[in-house]
């Protein structure tokens, strides 16, 4: 099973994440599937590339709490309801 969550990177008390779809048996620092976006909790900056996220969230990919919570705010959901209201017509 495929999950989005957060991967960290930088250095000592200056964490930045790495939004990444990852295989479930993975580390946190494991081997991605692929980098799919970016979070920095000290500057609140993100950075979302919504194909890919939507892409593996309609192959099954169960995004963390976080992730969602970030995705959230970014609306990237209200994406994929519209991608699904088009795809019934």
């Amino acid at each position: 099973m495929v999950k989005l969550r957060l991967k960290r990177c930088g250095r000592k008390q200056r964490a930045v994440y790495q939004i990444v779809a990852i295989d479930v048996r993975s580390r946190r620092e494991g081997r991605d599937l692929r980098k799919v976006g970016f979070y920095d909790p000290i500057k609140k900056q993100t950075y979302s590339n919504v194909p890919s996220i939507l892409y593996f969230l309609e192959k099954g990919a169960q995004p963390t709490r976080t992730v969602y919570d970030i995705s959230n705010k970014a609306e990237v959901f209200k994406e994929l309801q519209i991608s699904k209201t088009k795809s019934n017509f």
